[in-house]
Parts: structure tokens; C-alpha cells; sequence
């Protein structure tokens, strides 16, 4: 069974920074990609960032792009969520998940591990 744990969330005002961080745990722990969504109320869950374990390819949602880092180190199994100049339509639960098969990096459905979430919330 595998475990992801996300921290780092909080109350922010708009143009400052935050830094979520997720930590897997497990005996089985097999994951190619790993990978940040957010999900705002009423709202579906939206890809954020990805990032490869092998080569540090890092991908983006349109919406954070310029803004947001995403880092990862595999030997620690943690993967890092900068998160800078935020906006109050940045206000979600950040989830941080593991794909281990060859699902769309994009979709949740390419994910079989997923974390509890941490709120962000930033005020305008």
C-alpha cells in the first residue's frame, strides 16, 4: 500500500508565495510521475503540475504557468509545489497523487495513488 501526505497549505494574501510539499510512504511504492491537482468548490479537479521521476520533465496547467515550480527528489520520495505571485482564483485543495502506469499525464484517471489534500487559500 502506498501513502501520500501533503502539508503546506494555509491562508496567504494575494502575490505572496507558498510552498506545499508530499511525502510517500509504502512497501510497494512504484511511480513514474508524480503529480499536482487542485480542486475549488463546485468545480472538478484540475491538473496543476507534473513532474517525470526520470529527466525532471516537468509539465504545466495553462493557469500557473510562470508561476507555479514543481520539483521532485525519488530517493526521498517527496515532490515540492512552489507556489509564487498567487492569486485569489488559486483558492483550492491541492492534491498531490502517484502514477505508476501510462495514463494521460493531464487526467486524474492516469493516477492510482492520491493524498488527502491541503487547503489553499489566498485572499485578495
Amino acid at each position: 500500500q502506498v501513502q501520500l501526505v501533503e502539508s503546506g497549505g494555509g491562508l496567504m494574501q494575494a502575490g505572496h508565495s507558498l510552498r506545499l510539499s508530499c511525502i510517500a510512504s509504502g512497501t510497494t511504492f512504484s511511480s513514474n510521475a508524480m503529480g499536482w491537482f487542485r480542486q475549488a468548490p463546485g468545480k472538478e479537479r484540475e491538473f496543476v503540475a507534473a513532474i517525470f521521476w526520470t529527466g525532471d520533465y516537468t509539465y504545466y496547467g495553462d493557469s500557473v504557468k510562470g508561476r507555479f515550480t514543481i520539483s521532485g527528489n525519488y530517493a526521498k520520495r517527496t515532490v515540492h509545489l512552489q507556489m509564487n505571485n498567487l492569486k485569489s482564483e488559486d483558492t483550492a485543495v491541492y492534491y498531490c497523487a502517484s502514477r505508476g502506469g501510462l495514463g494521460y499525464l493531464m487526467t486524474p484517471s492516469a493516477y492510482n495513488y492520491w493524498g488527502q489534500g491541503t487547503q489553499v487559500t489566498v485572499s485578495s
